[in-house]
C-alpha cells in the first residue's frame, strides 16, 4: 500500500470507531527513540524515516510534526503523500501538533493513541491541552495492528552477558544502588520500562534495536525481589539459571502487565516521563506512586572505572579506524568514483577491522555538499550523491565495541573552499573548542554551558537549530540521558563521570553543512573557597581538518587547544596504524 492508500484505510476504520484524530507517537512500550520494525508505525503511516516526530490523521487532513533536525529531510519525504509538515521548533507552551488539533477538531470530538506509546508526562499534558477545548483522549485504541496486516513481528533474537571485564560493577552491587535509592526515596519498588536501563542493571546486551545493543524485556525491582520480564527464549538455560542462582526471576514478555495488576499495597517509584500511560494506569488503587526520574538512568549515566577506561580504549581504537579512512579517502579521490554510499561502507569496513568492534552506533550521515545542510540526512540508493574535489564532505559515524561506544563528526574539505566555507568551520571549531575548555561549578546544568558553542556563532549572526550535548551509554545506546547540553531547561546537572557529546554546527540550506563533534568526559577540575569545579576531558581521537581552519580567527587559548589535541591524537593512534598511514597523519597533526 501506498501513504495515501494507508490513509484511506485509516480514515475508514476511524470512522467505524468513531475516531475524529489518530494520534500515532512513533515509539514503542518503552519510550525508545530508536525502535524494532515491529514499532515503525510513524514510518509506516507516513514514509517519514526520521527518529522524532509525531503523525496527525483527521478525516480532511495529515500532518507530521518533527524538529529542526528533520525539517529537509521531511519536506522532502512527504511529498505526495497528502501529509502536510508541521514545524516544532520547541517554544513554550503546546506542542505544534496539540495546538494543530485544537484547532483542526470541534468541541466534542474524540482522538485515540496507544496508550503503551504515551507516556504519563505526555498523556497528562495532551489530555489537559485537549480537555480545554472539550476534546476527549482515548488511549485504549489500537488502530496499527488492525490496519498494518504485514507488521514484523518482535525481534527474538537471544541475549547475551556482558562480562565483567567491560562491565566494572555486578549485577549485585548494581542491585544494591538501586535499592539504596529506593529506601532513600522511601519506596518499596520500581518498574524498569527504558530498554537501555534494563541492559545496563542486569550487564546483559542484546540485538533487537539496530545499533542499539539492546532487547526488549521489562523489570520489577523492589528491597528484595528482582524480576526480569522476556519474550520466550530470550534467555537461554545457562543464563537463566546463572540469573535466577543471583535472585533474578524471569517471567515472559508479555506477563508484565498482569504481573503490574498484581503488585499490591507498595510505594512505587514511576518516572512519569519514561512509562507508559496504559502502564502506569494497571497499577493497583492499593499502591502509592512516587513520581520521580528514573533511579537507574541516572546511576547509569555516571560511568565507573572500568566503563571509563573501556570508553577511552574504545575512543582510540576507533580513531584509528577513522584516521585509516581518511587515508583511504584522501588516496582514492579523483582516482576512482567515490560515492555516500561508498564513504558509508568504507567506514563499516575501517572499524570492523578493530578489536572488540561490535557494529555501528547509528546508521552513518554522510552528506556531501548542500546533503551536509540536512542534519540528519540518510543516504539511500535513490539520493547517493558522488563525492567531488571540491567543498565539504560531512560524516556524523560512530562505533560499538565490547568496550564502549563512539560517536564522532568530521567536517572534511575534500576540495577547494571559499573564503565563507573557511571562515564558517573555524566558527564551529571555535564553539567545539570554548565548550572543551569549559571550567564550571559543581551543580552546573547543561543549559548554562550550552552558550560557551554557540557564541562564536552568534557573534556572527549564525545558529543551529540542534542540542549541543547528548549522552552517551557505554556499550549502549548513543543517546541517553539525564543530562544534555542544549537551550532548554533540563534540571540535571553535569556530574562527574558523564560522558557527553560536543557537536556545534552550521547549516546552509542548499549549499553545504559544518558540524565538529567530540566526546567528552566530566571530570573533577580544582576545589576553592567557592567549591568544587569541574572541567571536561576530551575521549575522540581523531584530527581536525586544518586545512579549512583560518588560524588568524583563533585566539591564542584554541590554537594551543588545538595543537595540544593534535599531539594526543598522533601519541596515542599512530602506534594503531601502518607506516604510510602514520606518516600522513603526523602531517595532518602538525601545529599551526
Amino acid at each position: 500500500m501506498t501513504v495515501p492508500e494507508r490513509l484511506a484505510a485509516a480514515r475508514d476504520l476511524m470512522k467505524q470507531r468513531g475516531i475524529d484524530a489518530w494520534i500515532i507517537s512513533g515509539t514503542d512500550p518503552h519510550m525508545s527513540e530508536y525502535l524494532p520494525k515491529h514499532w515503525y508505525t510513524r514510518e509506516w503511516i507516513s514514509g517519514f524515516t526520521g527518529s522524532y516526530g509525531k503523525v496527525v490523521v483527521t478525516q480532511e487532513e495529515a500532518i507530521l510534526s518533527t524538529d529542526s533536525r528533520y525539517f529537509l529531510q521531511a519536506e522532502e519525504q512527504l511529498a505526495g503523500t497528502g501529509i502536510q509538515l508541521v514545524k516544532d521548533l520547541r517554544q513554550p507552551g503546546d506542542a505544534p501538533y496539540i495546538g494543530w488539533l485544537k484547532k483542526s477538531l470541534p468541541e466534542g470530538s474524540k482522538v485515540a493513541i496507544n496508550g503503551l506509546t504515551i507516556s504519563v508526562s505526555e498523556k497528562r499534558s495532551l489530555e489537559a491541552s485537549l480537555g480545554a477545548k472539550g476534546i476527549t483522549l482515548d488511549i485504549t485504541i489500537n488502530l496499527v495492528s488492525e490496519l498494518w496486516k504485514d507488521r514484523p513481528s518482535l525481534p527474538n533474537s537471544p541475549a547475551y552477558e556482558l562480562m565483567p571485564e567491560f562491565a566494572g560493577t555486578s549485577r549485585k552491587e548494581k542491585l544494591a544502588m538501586l535499592r539504596n535509592s529506593l529506601r532513600e526515596k522511601e519506596a518499596d519498588g520500581m518498574v524498569i520500562t527504558a530498554l537501555d536501563e534494563l541492559a545496563w542493571i542486569f550487564n546483559l546486551r542484546g540485538s533487537d534495536i539496530d545499533y542499539n545493543p539492546v532487547f526488549v524485556g521489562y523489570g520489577y525491582i523492589d528491597r528484595e525481589e528482582a524480576h526480569l520480564f522476556v519474550p520466550e527464549g530470550k534467555i537461554d538455560s545457562a543464563l537463566a539459571e546463572k540469573l535466577e542462582l543471583e535472585g533474578i526471576r524471569i517471567g515472559g514478555y508479555d506477563e508484565f502487565l498482569s504481573f503490574v495488576k498484581n503488585v499490591a499495597d507498595k510505594t512505587l517509584l514511576i518516572d512519569p516521563s519514561r512509562t507508559s500511560a496504559l502502564l502506569f494506569e494497571s497499577v493497583p488503587k492499593s499502591c502509592r506512586i512516587v513520581e520521580a526520574s528514573s533511579l537507574a538512568n541516572l546511576l547509569k549515566s555516571v560511568k565507573g572505572p572500568i566503563e571509563i577506561e573501556g570508553m577511552k580504549k574504545a575512543h582510540v581504537r576507533d580513531g584509528a579506524a577513522m584516521v585509516n579512512f581518511l587515508y583511504w579517502l584522501e588516496n582514492h579521490l579523483g582516482k576512482e568514483k567515490i560515492t555516500e554510499l561508498t564513504v558509508d561502507g568504507k567506514l563499516r569496513e575501517f572499524r570492523a577491522e578493530q578489536d572488540l568492534f561490535a557494529g555501528e552506533s547509528f546508521h552513518s550521515i554522510v552528506g556531501y555538499a548542500d546533503h551536509g545542510a540536512v542534519v540528519h540526512y540518510s543516504v539511500t540508493e535513490e539520493t547517493d550523491k558522488e563525492v567531488l574535489s571540491e567543498g565539504f564532505l560531512l560524516i556524523d559515524s560512530g562505533g560499538q565495541y565490547l568496550d564502549g561506544t563512539t560517536d564522532i563528526t568530521r567536517t572534511v574539505a575534500v576540495g577547494p573552499l571559499s573564503d565563507q566555507q573557511k571562515r564558517d568551520f573555524t566558527l564551529v571549531l571555535r564553539g567545539m573548542i570554548g565548550l572543551s575548555l569549559a571550567r564550571f561549578p559543581e551543580g552546573t546544568r547543561g543549559v548554562a554551558l550550552d552558550i560557551l558553542a554557540r557564541k562564536p556563532l552568534w557573534d556572527n549572526d549564525m545558529d543551529y537549530g540542534h542540542g549541543t550535548g547528548h549522552g552517551v551509554g557505554h556499550f549502549l545506546n548513543v543517546h541517553e540521558g539525564p543530562m544534555s547540553i542544549r537551550q532548554d531547561l533540563n534540571p540535571e546537572p553535569i556530574r562527574p563521570g558523564q560522558i557527553l557529546s560536543n557537536e556545534p554546527g552550521i547549516y546552509k540550506a542548499g549549499q553545504y553543512g559544518i558540524r565538529t563533534e567530540n566526546m567528552i568526559l566530566c571530570v573533577p577540575g580544582n576545589e576553592s573557597e567557592f567549591g568544587q569545579f569541574l572541567k571536561f576531558e576530551t575521549l575522540t581521537r581523531c584530527p581536525i581538518d586544518t586545512s579549512a581552519v583560518i588560524p588568524e580567527l583563533l585566539i591564542m587559548e584554541e590554537r594551543e587547544w588545538l595543537n595540544d589535541y593534535h599531539h594526543v591524537v598522533l601519541q596515542e593512534v599512530g602506534p594503531l596504524v601502518s607506516t604510510p598511514v602514520r606518516e600522513w597523519l603526523t602531517a595532518k597533526c602538525a601545529r599551526i
